[in-house]
């Protein structure tokens, strides 16, 4: 979404640019209208340590801390792949499950690997997101979604990050990778969390209206 002026400003708490583009096509397709921006349009906002135990936990952490540094409506989200053979790990350590944050190859060649000997029919894992919105006065809300599937034994799909080349959702033969941007967006677990909290930024907005 460009800058308008007159729009009130909520600001994606997030430097990845994967996730930065999929929030806001997430965010804009509900109708919601505001300014989406990411943290870069700020410049000195922290890096937001993930010290919780849960998605939730997480997200509401960089949600809070985003919204304090902005003095803005802050909207940020953790998720992850949990896989049912492995106790549902990487869960909360998805993003750097190989020991390198955000090496998307190195996260994913290591799942593959630590499945290599698992027969196919126990190769499910969900999808998992929490999404925040925080107000710099200190209300918030969090929800969730999730998205069901299995994992293959090798990639397929460019359209994707993450683990989306070898996740299979229930009910379909392609991985989230090979899907269209908009057939990801109606199922994916970011999808279903954001759509469900977009109806409540307008509430934490109104709030601030006084400010």
């Amino acid at each position: 979404m460009t800058s308008h002026e007159g729009l009130r400003r909520v600001v994606l708490a997030t430097r990845n640019q994967h996730k930065l583009v999929e929030l806001r096509r997430i965010l804009d397709d509900t109708g919601l209208v505001v300014e989406l921006v990411g943290v870069d349009a700020f410049g000195s906002v922290p890096d937001v340590p993930e010290t919780g135990e849960t998605f939730g936990e997480n997200a509401l952490l960089k949600a809070q801390a985003v919204a304090k540094a902005t003095d803005c409506i802050a909207v940020a989200d953790d998720s992850g792949l949990c896989v049912d053979i492995l106790g549902g790990m990487p869960g909360i350590f998805s993003a750097r499950w190989s020991g390198k944050h955000g090496d998307d190859e190195a996260n994913l060649s290591l799942v593959l690997a630590q499945l290599t000997d698992v027969p196919d029919d126990r190769r499910g894992a969900q999808f998992v997101c929490a999404a925040a919105v925080a107000s710099p006065e200190g209300e918030h809300r969090v929800v969730d979604g999730r998205l069901e599937g299995r994992l293959i034994r090798d990639p397929r799909g460019t359209n994707g990050f993450g683990y989306d080349p070898i996740f299979v959702p229930s009910g379909d033969t392609r991985t989230t990778a090979e899907m269209s941007a908009s057939e990801k967006d109606s199922i994916s677990h970011r999808g279903r969390a954001f759509r469900s909290l977009a109806p409540l930024i307008p509430e934490l907005l109104a709030g601030g209206q006084s400010r």
